[in-house]
């Protein structure tokens, strides 16, 4: 089932939200001058988690909320975890600030949420709308991986290489797209994989 969001930044676009993430699995392939395609390798580098703005206060009364009526003991947990997301929340935004990371294709790193945006948090329909103009899917993308390395015998000067990863729901056809004019030098193939199981 789909569900469809409005809003005002572009006129036409509704974003398509699937009521149970559907995680796919594509590959991607990169080809192109080696110099560009290691330059891109660099810019792509990041820690797959986005730093939004995250309202504790808000998060500690969505928690409690279902528990309220198991008094004190409720709020007791609903604090502890505040706690764990503050913490989580710190490592998010120290990882963010730091160049280069642990995925190697990281969509915040290669298409960035602007900041009014983040600042107004994930779950704010502007900031849906923006991940789905320019993303074309709404989360960060999981399990990314580097495959097997193809260097072109032929054309020392060339380099191939390719990633795996799960996107939700749809393929993240608007930020290659984007990529695409960023880096005109550079061919992209991306290819999902319809097939039973999810990648979450």
């Amino acid at each position: 089932m789909r569900v469809s969001e409005d809003s005002g930044e572009a006129a036409d676009a509704v974003v398509q939200v699937l009521v149970d993430t559907d995680w796919l699995r594509h590959t991607l392939t990169l080809s192109g001058p080696a110099a560009e395609v290691a330059a891109f390798q660099v810019k792509a580098r990041g820690p797959s988690a986005i730093p939004w703005h995250l309202d504790l206060d808000h998060e500690e009364m969505r928690l409690l909320a279902p528990m309220a009526s198991a008094g004190p003991a409720a709020r007791g947990l609903a604090r502890e975890l505040r706690l764990q997301l503050a913490a989580h929340q710190e490592r998010v935004l120290t990882a963010a600030a730091q160049p280069g990371g642990g995925c190697p294709r990281d969509l915040h790193r290669l298409v960035p949420i602007p900041h009014r945006l983040l600042m107004l948090g994930s779950d704010a329909p502007a900031s849906r709308l923006w991940l789905w103009v320019h993303w074309g899917t709404l989360q960060p993308l999981r399990h990314v991986r580097a495959l097997e390395h193809v260097a072109d015998a032929r054309l020392k000067r060339v380099a191939r290489v390719a990633w795996e990863f799960w996107s939700a729901d749809w393929t993240p056809w608007r930020a290659i797209a984007r990529l695409r004019q960023d880096w005109p030098d550079l061919m992209f193939d991306v290819r999902p994989h319809y097939e039973n199981g999810a990648g979450g």
